[in-house]
């Protein structure tokens, strides 16, 4: 608030508001979409896969960015109306709980991506082995893994965000994180046409890999939207830790709430995504719309 209130100061640019109820509207539908992913996903046995388990972790993550916006909405509606003050003890015990919803989120989504990216590249590569490889119980574990840390780094960093120490890892391993899945996506796309001659030569192995290149084509589409859609928020936070003073800076923040509504966005977009692409999930998506008729 701050930092705002002193950009308007020291820039002509205008400070851009999004109405509150775009705000429910886009959350509330980033919930329900997501909602259907994980409900489709448990009611058909055939899509128990360890992919479609990493998928489940991103809508997840999706979720609770949507359910932060909406509570942190509800949270600014109730401060206005004079139920709430903007300083209590209780108001900052709550800012900090949706904070570390809200970096939770952005954590999930970054490793549920490195995960479906590292799935992908041993689908492509060691497709003869993968369920070896990659079995359920292995997936399972590594989802643990990731929201255990991811549970535990977010309320570190939402305890100490107001140290630098603590803001320039967090800024840092977005960038980091994304750097080296698209080396891994751009080394997956080099080498599959190679790999495509070698196992030409066994039985169905061209239609199999004909849908592997497929879901990678998918999960890029993934990593595309997700950094149109939280880059700028990133980008937000290096700023006004950085430079908050420069006009330019302070220009490019006045568009918080664009920012905002862009991650929203996000948990709008996958759910689209997944239902355009998986066949699978369409049908399921049609057999749980005709019986609920």
């Amino acid at each position: 608030e701050n930092i705002s209130n002193f950009s308007l100061n020291i820039t002509d640019c205008t400070q851009v508001v999004v109405p509150e109820e775009v705000f429910f509207t886009v959350a509330a539908a980033g919930i329900l979409e997501n909602l259907l992913i994980l409900i489709a996903v448990v009611r058909n046995k055939n899509l128990h896969l360890p992919m479609y388990f990493f998928i489940c972790s991103l809508a997840i993550s999706d979720m609770l960015g949507s359910l932060y916006k909406t509570l942190e909405n509800i949270f600014i509606i109730l401060c206005k109306m004079g139920y709430l003050t903007r300083h209590g003890d209780f108001e900052k015990k709550l800012d900090d709980a949706m904070d570390s919803m809200f970096i939770l989120s952005l954590l999930g989504s970054i490793f549920s991506l490195l995960a479906i990216a590292a799935d992908r590249y041993i689908t492509i590569f060691y497709a003869l082995r993968y369920h070896n490889i990659m079995t359920l119980r292995r997936a399972l574990l590594i989802l643990a893994i990731i929201w255990v840390f991811c549970a535990g780094s977010s309320v570190a960093i939402a305890l100490f965000s107001y140290e630098a120490a603590t803001v320039i890892p967090f800024t840092i391993l977005f960038p980091l994180m994304m750097f080296f899945i698209l080396c891994l996506y751009v080394h997956m796309f080099l080498l599959a046409r190679s790999h495509a001659k070698k196992i030409a030569s066994l039985p169905s192995s061209t239609v199999h890999h004909r849908t592997n290149m497929k879901g990678a084509i998918t999960l890029t589409i993934f990593l595309g939207v997700f950094l149109c859609c939280w880059a700028p928020f990133v980008l937000h936070i290096l700023l006004a830790r950085f430079c908050p003073h420069n006009p330019y800076c302070a220009c490019y923040m006045s568009i918080f709430h664009v920012n905002g509504t862009l991650i929203m966005c996000n948990a709008i977009i996958n759910p689209m995504i997944f239902a355009f692409r998986s066949p699978e999930l369409r049908s399921t998506f049609k057999k749980m719309f005709y019986c609920s008729r």
